[in-house]
Order: C-alpha cells, then structure tokens, then sequence
C-alpha cells in the first residue's frame, strides 16, 4: 500500500517540476482581458457587450477579508475504543448549549490523538463550534469510519432554505447587465438598506432553454430534456450601498442579465435555520472497507450545509467513496484548505470520487491535492458563484476536472494542476442530460494532459488563460469554442488572478 509520506513526496516532486516550468521564462505576459500595473493595481478590459472577468476576490471565510480565527479549546476529549461517537457527540451537544460570544463563536472541542472509531455519524447542528485534532496523519487524530453503510462521517448543517420577503421584491429595470457588475438598477430600491442579504433572481424560461439547445439533447434512456422551472437561479449577495435606484452589492454579477431571456428580480431574503462559524482542524479521516470496488462504507468524509462563514482546514481523508470534503448547495462563505483526498475506494463510475465537491456559493478551496480521484475539483447543477479553487494538485486522476452538469455560472479554477483532464463543454446526454456544463469558467494559468473549453450558445463565455496542455475538441465538434489565450505560453502575469484580486481589493 502507499504510504501517506510517499504520496505527499510525490505531490512534492510535481509541484517543484511545475514552479520551475512556470517561472522557466523571461518574457511575461498579460491577458487582454485584464492588465496588472506595477503598482499591483488592475484594470479590467470589457468585450463588445461591456463584460469583464469577474473580481473573485470576495469567496470564502468572511469574503477572505478575516482571518480563520484560533478558537479557545473549552473541552478536551479522548478516544477509549468502544464508545467514540457518543464522547464527541456528547461534546458537541455540551458545548452547543454555551451562549456564543459576540463573534458567534462557543468554544473548540479538541480530540486528542488517537484512534476515534465511528460506526455512523457525528452531527453539529448549532453554530460557533470548533472540532481540532493533534494532526492530520495517521499518528494524529484519526476519524475512523468502520463497518458498512455508505453515509457522511461528519454532518454538519443548519436547517431550512432561503424564504423571500416577498414585500420587498422589485425587477430590474435595465436592457442588460453585463458580467462582472457589482450593480444593478431596479424599479424601486425603497425597500433596501446596505447590509441587508438579498438574492439576485434570474428565473428560467423557455427561450433561453431553447437558445441553448437544451430541449434538443439527442435522447437515451433516461435523458430529461431541460425545463423552465427547473432553472430558476437564485444568487445570494449582501448590499452594499444605494444611489437612487442602483443597488449595489458585495460580489459580482457572474452571467450576464438579459431581459431577452428572464425578467430579473432583486429581494431580501432570511434563512433562519442556517448557522455560522463552524470549523473542522487539523484531523485525519479514514473509512474501513472490503475491496477496491466496495461501496457500502464511509462516503464523505466532511459534509457541510446550510451553513454560511465557516472553514476546514490541514486535513487528510482517505478510501472514502466519494468525497474529502462536500459542500452542499446552501453552504456559503466557506473556506477549505491545506486538504488532501487519497484513493477513494469504490467503482469508477458516475456519482463516484468526487474528491472537492462544492454545490454552494462565494466558496474558497485552496491548497487541495487528490489521488484516484475522477472529479477532483468540481462543481454541480446550478452552482452559482463566484466560487473558486486555487492551487489544487490531482494525480492519477480517473476522469475530469471542471464544471460537471447543468449550468454551473462563474467558477475560476486558478493553478490547478492534473494529469488528466479539464473540461467545460456541451456534455449531452451524459448522466441524465447534463447539457451545458457552465458559464463564467475561467481557467487561469492551469495545467493538464488535454482540456475542451467551450463557451455556450448564449449567456456568456468560458475562459482558458495561459493553460499548459493539449487543446482538444471536447465531446462534440461544431460548438463555439471558448476564449483562449496562451496555450503553451509559460510567463501569465498575474500569476494567480485571484491572488492578485484580492491583493489589489485589500489596496484600495
């Protein structure tokens, strides 16, 4: 078997051979769609229709603008080997009864090292927890998954969905948005205050399904052909100012707004249910099973949702079958890093090994690595952004990395390295009818063995900058083909867009 030190000397060893790659030349250059000063400042060049790529700046743990807080341990608790799920959570539940401190935050539990054998789940359902291990190695705090049953390790997860506040609901009233607006103007702002949590609301409709071709998917077994009512986008934002009827808002619009396809709307929103700062720290997660190809045992090591400002960071999981860390589709704000996802322990099928799977929004992954994995750095139907991964390394990838079905809108995928594939294309009748895969995909300075980037018939456009790697058609020729830039091309200043991004943000 390979050792956890081997793997890590082997990412080691890719990374050096990429570094010296990238940093190889003495001609740097720039995108024409977006020029970095020396000053560190940046200017955004709009397309024809006034598009720019969009500032990704503001994902993540408190729009990145906080720093992960080291929360106060407030129970100290050790494995015995008989009754491990009921120690932890019997301290979840203690410490979730404390009164939160003016940040939202109740205190860490720290785990001590050793061996936590967990036959189910454990579950946080209130905020301001913290769960910290002694390390993210075998010899740490390892979280066993043991027996059978294909389940989440630990859950953790508010209650509830988005409700409107119906009052305050308004259209825009504008011919076009263009992507990377941070604004829009609409019929009457009386009704809105800065802070207050709104949703920019882009309902479905039959032409725009029709102009995407989407309600033509050559059929199969199985295939749905897209539905109006079933692409009803619902981006969550916070305002941040008002001028007469122009509301502005904390991050970008990331697809463009055309009243040819949807009326959009803007309204307040509240989410009871949903709790806050919420972090997991410095463990290691394992899951017993029978064979390469088992698939009744632990499924996904780390499951967040209904959760907005919480983290998980320096952790390792192993031979779950399909994810390291999965974020469900109202988990906001959150930021993964320093986590590696090693050889997941299923068939290599759909639905399987999806090693960082976010389905939320204004989320952060960054510092990932992954073996085996076959959708390693991936997103779902109707993920809405801006979300971002950063700096992830998957070797031995089984499949793709990239947008994976039905309409995910503005995701930067920045420094990923893989030696398989990156795709965002038309994927057909794959799955169920997954269609369009996405809009707003940028990839920025990444390396692969291939990538197909194609943009979608209407909507917007997808993105490869600087990419390392084979071009290639994708699953189907005659699509129009994404905007390229550098292929080949070592030297992209800035390096990292969102690194860059966010440096020039915290100058202004």
């Amino acid at each position: 078997m390979t050792t956890l030190k081997n793997h890590r000397l082997h990412f080691a060893i890719i990374l050096l051979a990429l570094f010296a790659f990238k940093f190889s030349t003495k001609d740097p250059w720039q995108s024409k769609l977006l020029s970095i000063q020396e000053d560190g400042s940046l200017v955004y060049h709009p397309d024809e229709k006034g598009n720019t790529i969009p500032d990704f700046s503001l994902v993540g743990y408190h729009h990145s603008d906080k720093e992960i807080p080291s929360v106060k341990v407030v129970k100290t608790i050790s494995p015995n080997g008989t009754d491990d799920q009921k120690i932890i959570q019997d301290a979840i539940d203690e410490v979730s009864a404390l009164n939160p401190d003016a940040s939202g935050l109740r205190g860490a539990i720290l785990l001590k090292k050793g061996t936590w054998k967990i036959p189910e789940s454990i579950f946080i359902k209130t905020g301001g927890i913290v769960l910290r291990g002694e390390g993210d190695t075998e010899s740490g705090t390892k979280i066993l998954a043991t027996g059978k049953g294909q389940r989440s390790l630990f859950k953790i997860s508010g209650s509830g969905k988005p409700l409107p506040i119906e009052s305050s609901r308004t259209k825009l009233f504008e011919d076009f948005v263009p992507t990377g607006s941070f604004s829009v103007k609409v019929e009457n702002a009386s009704a809105f205050r800065p802070g207050d949590q709104i949703i920019l609301y882009y309902p479905g409709s039959q032409n725009w399904i029709t102009d995407l071709k989407m309600d033509q998917i050559v059929e199969r077994q199985g295939t749905r052909q897209w539905k109006p009512e079933e692409y009803n986008l619902g981006f969550q934002r916070e305002i941040t100012g008002i001028k007469g009827n122009e509301v502005f808002f904390d991050n970008p619009v990331v697809m463009e707004i055309n009243p040819k396809y949807t009326q959009a709307s803007l309204f307040k929103y509240k989410f009871e249910g949903r709790i806050r700062e919420v972090g997991i720290e410095n463990m290691y997660f394992e899951s017993e099973f029978q064979d390469d190809k088992d698939e009744d045992h632990g499924w996904i090591a780390i499951d967040y949702n209904a959760i907005e400002n919480g983290w998980i960071r320096n952790i390792t999981a192993r031979h779950f079958g399909y994810a390291a860390v999965s974020l469900g589709d109202q988990a906001k704000n959150i930021t993964v890093m320093d986590a590696v996802c090693l050889d997941p322990k299923s068939i290599v099928t759909g639905g399987r090994r999806y090693s960082f799977n976010n389905n939320g929004q204004l989320n952060l992954f960054m510092r990932m690595k992954t073996t085996y994995g076959r959708h390693d750095f991936v997103t779902g139907a109707k993920v809405l952004g801006p979300n971002v991964f950063l700096d992830g390394l998957a070797s031995h990838s089984q499949s793709d990395i990239g947008p994976h079905h039905r309409w995910s809108a503005g995701t930067l995928y920045d420094n990923i390295i893989t030696d398989g594939d990156i795709d965002i294309q038309d994927r057909g009748n794959w799955g169920s009818g997954h269609g369009w895969s996405g809009v707003t995909q940028i990839l920025w300075n990444c390396q692969a063995k291939k990538a197909a980037v194609q943009s979608p018939w209407v909507s917007g456009f997808n993105y490869a900058i600087g990419l390392q790697g084979q071009k290639y058609e994708g699953r189907f020729s005659g699509r129009n083909d994404g905007i390229w830039e550098g292929l080949n091309k070592p030297g992209l200043n800035p390096a990292s867009l969102y690194k860059a991004q966010l440096a020039f943000r915290k100058k202004k």
